[in-house]
């Protein structure tokens, strides 16, 4: 080909504008840094009240296929089914309204823990107005590229398997039994801990909290319950290395049968599917079937492989200190990519409300409203309750600061933290 047949091709060619090549390279860098999600699932039941959520096409902006995040849900319910169902059915619409629109992905990604605060407690109160008395425990699992957010109430339980061999408890179990903590907050709200006393004056069973004999300290539903039992989460954001890992959900009749590590151990190596039920069959082994018993498998694959990479055996001297990270407020986030290891983004279980939801709710000055924390119902400024507000004269109240409650919500915290009896207002 003549040097001038070259020159008139280039000439024909037809230019391409920076922003589609910048575009191009985008949406190339997106496939390969985004991982593959395989998941599997399987239940026994018992009682019939374990439901749970699989939803693969949420995205954070609508429309928008590059900003796709997954949903993965159980939601083990008690003295019925009702409020496990509408758990399921309205809880990640609650969440993503407390949201801010129009916002990057990673300050999607902060407002993500404080968010699902205000979307359980949202869900809670909304139930407990339907007048139904049936509790639901929740474990909720945001996944979204290569971060993991795990918001959870009661004692189902979310873990980790990563490719280093090394088993990572995602959740905390909300049982009076095994939580010291949680029982000292019982009593410090107004409620009772001890257990069922027979005739002769001997106690048996496990700890409870009374009124209402319930097992655990947080949940949503229980309206015959007091309100000393929160629907406040504890949440648990991380990242993993771009080697992937295993989620492992499940509801506490595999909990009660198996350990963290002896369900990670028994379905490695096998694809999701067939893992989730093994890890039934195998809790179904070892104690039978007293309980429901769910559970979601769901495998994070590097985008060029078919399957998770086996996990290679844990070596005896492996320094566990090296697994997390943590990730001070101030410092830059560190890019861990070394196989088996796991960034720690944030941690929070308080169930103090207040401190839970920030202080970052400005008045809004072209409408003169504030937003409600947690239901996002706008109000008037002259209607809006801080959180810390108290009494006038008392130098620790600073009603002047957010986050801002409706009256509704309000009532809802002060009741939580013992401070006055709640009774929730039944609509028909």
């Amino acid at each position: 080909m003549s040097e001038a047949e070259i020159t008139r091709m280039k000439q024909k060619t037809t230019p391409v504008p920076l922003g589609t090549l910048i575009g191009r390279e985008l949406r190339n860098n997106d496939k390969v840094e985004q991982p593959t999600l395989k998941y599997g699932q399987a239940a026994l039941a018992k009682k019939g009240e374990d439901y749970f959520l699989i939803k693969l096409d949420c995205q954070r902006i609508p429309g928008n296929p590059l900003t796709s995040f997954s949903v993965f849900a159980i939601f083990d319910g008690h003295n019925g089914i009702s409020a496990a169902i509408f758990a399921k059915e309205n809880l990640l619409n609650n969440v993503l309204s407390a949201i801010p629109q129009g916002i990057s992905r990673e300050e999607w990604l902060q407002a993500l823990p404080r968010a699902l605060v205000a979307g359980f407690v949202k869900t809670d109160i909304e139930f407990q107005q339907k007048g139904e008395t049936s509790g639901t425990t929740v474990t909720f699992v945001v996944i979204d590229g290569w971060t993991i957010t795990v918001a959870s109430v009661g004692d189902s339980r979310c873990i980790l398997d990563t490719q280093g061999g090394v088993v990572s408890l995602l959740t905390v179990d909300h049982r009076l039994e095994e939580n010291e903590e949680e029982r000292e907050r019982v009593t410090a709200s107004g409620g009772e801990v001890g257990r069922l006393n027979v005739f002769g004056g001997n106690e048996v069973g496990p700890l409870r909290c009374w009124p209402g004999g319930l097992c655990l300290s947080r949940s949503i539903g229980d309206t015959d319950v007091g309100e000393f039992i929160v629907p406040i989460p504890h949440v648990k954001q991380v990242k993993i290395s771009n080697a992937g890992g295993r989620l492992i959900i499940a509801s506490d009749g595999i909990w009660d049968a198996l350990s963290s590590d002896s369900a990670a151990q028994s379905c490695r190596g096998l694809p999701a599917e067939l893992a989730a039920k093994l890890v039934v069959k195998e809790a179904l082994r070892s104690r039978g079937l007293k309980d429901d018993t769910t559970c979601l498998v769901v495998d994070i694959i590097p985008y060029d492989h078919p399957v998770l990479p086996p996990t290679p055996r844990k070596k005896q001297n492996l320094l566990t200190s090296f697994l997390f990270g943590r990730r001070s407020q101030n410092a830059r986030s560190n890019k861990l990519s070394a196989v088996g290891v796991v960034e720690e983004l944030f941690e929070e279980g308080s169930a103090m409300l207040a401190e839970r939801l920030g202080k970052d709710f400005p008045l809004d000055s072209s409408s003169g409203l504030f937003r409600c924390a947690v239901c996002q119902a706008d109000q008037p400024a002259s209607e809006g309750l801080s959180v810390n507000s108290g009494p006038f004269f008392s130098p620790a109240s600073k009603p002047w600061e957010g986050p801002f409650l409706c009256a509704t919500c309000r009532r809802k915290k002060d009741a939580m933290e013992g401070k006055r009896p709640s009774r929730p207002t039944i609509t028909a």
